[in-house]
């Protein structure tokens, strides 16, 4: 009866493999400042330059514009960022209609929290009802946010997710992608992002074609299984 040949690397042989592949020091601080610079951590950026000699390739004063959109969406100041983006890249938000869809849907949350229901209610009228008529995807986001106002406390709702810093935090990160892509300054998602998404790449066919391989079982401390 012939078998499948499963082969194995032992995980000595894969730790040579990769030291024999580092990618150096240097590099490795080269994907840290990109990923602070396409992210916007300013500070840490300055202060990671000044302990690892590593010069960004934006200057890192153009990322202020950038924190304090992403400071106003997550702390709910919707109109601030609208204003900021138009006044930084007028046509982003022309050109780009379901991100400002997100901005408006955001504002209208905000209205929704502060329990503003005619206001919200006017606001989803007459900003809103055109997006959803044109994109049924549109329009759902916008059922589930005006149901918010069906719950006494909308935080208990099946729609909590609406609610959530992290509802916001997508957003902002939406928002400063495409600001990155305009200027086309950085790529629009850190480097090493990309690197992690293809290590889960690769462990995936190498799992499904059967092969025997010290896993990366944790990402956050490169931890390799035996």
């Amino acid at each position: 009866m012939l078998t499948d040949k499963v082969e194995y690397t032992p995980k000595d042989e894969w730790l040579k493999l990769l030291e024999d592949n580092d990618v150096g020091r240097s590099n490795m601080n080269k994907l840290i400042m990109n990923y602070l610079v396409t992210e916007g951590f300013k500070e840490a950026a300055e202060k990671f330059q000044q302990e690892s000699g590593i010069t960004p390739t934006v200057n890192l004063h153009s990322l202020d514009d950038r924190m304090r959109i992403r400071d106003a969406i997550i702390n709910g100041r919707i109109e601030e960022a609208t204003t900021l983006i138009n006044q930084l890249h007028s046509e982003l938000l022309d050109n780009d209609r379901y991100l400002y869809f997100h901005l408006q849907q955001l504002h209208l949350i905000e209205l929704i929290k502060s329990n503003r229901v005619e206001e919200a209610l006017a606001f989803a009228q007459n900003h809103l009802s055109e997006a959803g008529e044109e994109d049924p995807g549109v329009l759902n986001e916008i059922e589930r946010t005006i149901a918010l106002l069906a719950f006494e406390d909308p935080s208990n709702s099946p729609f909590a997710d609406l609610l959530s810093p992290s509802h916001r935090q997508k957003i902002a990160s939406d928002v400063n992608a495409a600001i990155l892509k305009l200027e086309n300054q950085e790529p629009s998602s850190p480097k090493i992002s990309t690197l992690l998404r293809l290590i889960l790449w690769a462990q995936e066919k190498l799992t499904k074609k059967n092969l025997k391989y010290p896993k990366m079982t944790d990402m956050v401390k490169a931890k390799i299984s035996e």
